[in-house]
């Protein structure tokens, strides 16, 4: 943390508004204003509306820019190289707000807080309390502290984040992220989560479907199920994998238009899932299966399974069984020993497979994981420029993928409305929140936030698709 604190204090970038979530139902009046930074992944956005939730209750009033706020939380990532130097560039920028008189009080928790602690709370001086995950519970406490003048440092135990719990929805009001479980226990090399989550804790299926019911009741129409391994769900508590039981009841709650799962190893994909996806309406055909590699000796020292035999095999299987499906992966390049045959093999291999969608990494050097203390690291550009090879490659995939889809009747959720396009915006099944392509359409309509129509593809940009409206007078 030094290291990236040194580099950054030197800096000044403005950009908070648009880190901060615009949360619904804001209380207004309130004499302690607070704002919420969430950082990271939607894992990590849930802990966040979870902490909101305690503080509305509690009295203080949440704001969502930084100049309005008398205490900003900052709720870390710190899973890789370059979400530590986001983090520390946020927590800088408001210590220069505090430093004018504009903030108050700083909060830090999250990943990079849980992952490096003492060194944290010793090293962001500026931070009136520095806790880890276990204390999210405790954030109205802690604050109170704060406020009564005292600088707060705690690190309870891992096992005491929070896993269920009243929320305030910061994302657009009909999605929702559904997180079923906490932790990872799949040890890969290369990653820090299990050391700084701790080992995977499934949620009891009845807490799962009691929030989900609770999101449906509160006007959300799709959930996006997620963990750090979905397809992990129930092994610890029932002694075998739940996910397909639990994707089922979601997809029969009364309200729910769209059910989607990210984050599904592949190890772990089973007919009883395809067969979910293949048969529930409701369940979007749609998985996120983070492969890495294909190469067999890069993933044994991943610490994975499989082969790219393996690998090929799998995936004409659930395009067999799940026709309509869109596959979307992870890749990392550069793994330490990755030689230019092996990277060439994955090349060739995603070439082949042409997956709908894909995330490409430079692989990150962590310390305290196994792969860090491997002795043939790979220069850092050498994986950054194999990483830009694959994107570009993917690229071309995407193009024709979306190309081919001009033509087609699809069905999509209106997201928002551009003013200068003169469109909506929104995406269909086959995209994800955040993470994937939009689809803007044309409509002579007056469309609203979260409504799903029928649309006609008419022509492609990026990685974008163009629509136009499709009623019951056009379609005859």
């Amino acid at each position: 943390i030094g290291v990236y604190l040194r580099q950054y204090r030197t800096k000044s970038v403005w950009r908070l508004c648009t880190v901060l979530p615009k949360i619904k139902g804001v209380e207004k009046h309130m004499p302690i204003r607070v704002g919420m930074v969430s950082l990271g992944c939607s894992k990590n956005l849930v802990d966040s509306e979870r902490m909101l939730s305690k503080l509305r209750t509690h009295g203080y009033q949440l704001v969502t820019e930084p100049g309005e706020a008398d205490i900003a939380i900052v709720n870390t990532c710190g899973f890789i190289q370059s979400a530590k130097e986001e983090a520390i560039e946020t927590i800088l920028e408001l210590a220069a707000l505090k430093k004018e008189g504009t903030l108050k009080k700083i909060v830090l928790t999250g990943c990079l807080t849980e992952r490096y602690q003492q060194e944290a709370a010793d090293l962001f001086t500026e931070a009136d309390a520095v806790i880890g995950i276990g204390n999210n519970r405790d954030i109205v406490d802690v604050l109170d502290h704060v406020l009564a003048g005292e600088r707060v440092v705690r690190f309870g135990k891992k096992e005491d984040a929070e896993t269920t719990g009243a929320r305030i929805i910061t994302t657009l009001p009909f999605f929702a992220y559904l997180k079923i479980a906490e932790g990872c226990s799949n040890r890969c090399s290369y990653c820090a989560i299990p050391a700084i989550r701790g080992p995977y804790r499934s949620v009891p299926m009845e807490q799962v479907l009691e929030e989900a019911h609770w999101l449906a009741e509160h006007h959300v129409t799709e959930l996006v199920v997620i963990a750090q391994d979905t397809t992990r769900y129930g092994c610890d508590l029932y002694g075998k994998c739940r996910l397909p039981e639990l994707l089922r009841e979601l997809c029969h709650i009364d309200g729910i238009r769209w059910v989607r799962v990210l984050y599904s190893y592949p190890e772990r994909i089973t007919e009883e899932l395809l067969d979910v996806m293949a048969e529930e309406p409701h369940m979007v055909p749609y998985l996120d299966m983070p492969i890495q590699h294909c190469d067999e000796a890069i993933l044994r020292r991943m610490n994975r399974p499989g082969n790219e035999a393996y690998l090929r095999n799998l995936i004409a299987h659930i395009r067999e069984r799940v026709p309509d499906v869109t596959l979307r992966t992870t890749i990392i390049t550069g793994f330490p020993g990755e030689t230019k045959e092996q990277f060439n093999r994955l090349g060739d291999f995603l070439h082949d497979m042409e997956f709908d969608r894909m995330g490409c990494f430079a692989y990150s050097e962590e310390e305290g994981t196994a792969a860090a203390e491997f002795e043939d690291q790979i220069d850092e550009e050498v994986r950054a420029h194999r990483a830009d090879i694959l994107m570009e490659q993917q690229a071309e995939v995407s193009a024709a993928k979306n190309a081919a889809k001009i033509g087609r009747l699809m069905t999509a959720v209106i997201e928002g409305y551009d003013k200068y396009a003169g469109c909506y915006f929104g995406r269909t099944a086959a995209d994800a929140p955040d993470i994937d392509g939009k689809i803007f359409i044309k409509s002579d309509s007056r469309l609203r936030l979260g409504q799903y129509i029928t649309v006609e593809v008419f022509d492609t940009m990026d990685y974008d698709l163009l629509a136009e409206e499709v009623t019951d007078e056009s379609a005859e």
